[in-house]
């Protein structure tokens, strides 16, 4: 299904990314991974670990609209992972969870029909 595809994952380089980019790139063959986060140490890590070529790495935060809309150019398929997910976070920090949970959710759902993607998953 992802042979010769161009996936983009959003929150990469957490666990269900992780895990998700490793099962795509040992059992498919995309044409590309991007793995999209903020976190520049766990993206070095990533590298570092994988070693495949087939990876590109892009710092961003999907709660900056132009900024995930042009990470998503040429994308086939994105696989949403980026939130806040633990509750503790959320209620102590709610307005970090809105602008993340739900701005940065419609900013990618936005991106990916902005620029023609085929299927977006989002977790």
């Amino acid at each position: 299904m992802f042979t010769d595809a161009t996936l983009l994952v959003t929150g990469g380089t957490g666990s269900f990314g992780h895990d998700f980019i490793r099962l795509v790139l040992s059992h498919h063959d995309p044409r590309e991974v991007i793995v999209y986060s903020r976190d520049e140490k766990k993206q070095h890590d990533m590298r570092l670990a994988f070693r495949d070529e087939r990876l590109s790495f892009v710092i961003g935060d999907i709660r900056d609209a132009p900024q995930i809309n042009a990470a998503m150019r040429g994308v086939d398929y994105v696989f949403h992972a980026a939130a806040l997910k633990q509750v503790p976070s959320c209620e102590f920090f709610p307005m970090e969870a809105v602008r993340t949970n739900v701005i940065g959710t419609h900013n990618v759902l936005e991106a990916a029909e902005n620029n023609g993607v085929r299927k977006l998953v989002a977790l």
